[in-house]
């Protein structure tokens, strides 16, 4: 029953998100406000649930066939993939590297935020 029971929970996270954004009009798909939600109730209870460790781990384990739809996507349209390869190739060299850059501009601040406010205190 565990994973069944941690099933249920991912399943009533999605289902919040996407009420939450039906309700409020968010541009925001509601998976992902469901997992902002879980992700903060996990930092609440300050850990997961056996059920949910149980469900997450099996989904993960066949995470590979969730990408099928997506391959299926790029036969379908693979002439328009062809014609518009450039802009396509080009948008996501870029976007990797804004992404990149923006990491490492995190990272860095928050290495600097956190070796301040240890010196600070110890």
């Amino acid at each position: 029953m565990s994973f069944l029971d941690g099933m249920t929970w991912l399943l009533i996270y999605q289902l919040v998100g996407e009420i939450g954004v039906q309700m409020l009009g968010w541009p925001v798909p509601g998976p992902v406000l469901g997992m902002i939600l879980l992700f903060l109730t996990l930092l609440v209870r300050k850990g997961v649930s056996a059920s949910v460790d149980t469900a997450s781990h099996a989904l993960l384990s066949h995470l590979s066939l969730l990408f099928v739809p997506a391959g299926v996507g790029m036969m379908v349209y693979f002439e328009r993939l062809k014609q518009e390869w450039f802009p396509i190739v080009s948008a996501l060299v870029l976007g990797t590297l804004i992404t990149m850059a923006a990491a490492a501009l995190v990272m860095q601040a928050g290495t600097r935020l956190f070796s301040a406010k240890a010196a600070r205190d110890g």
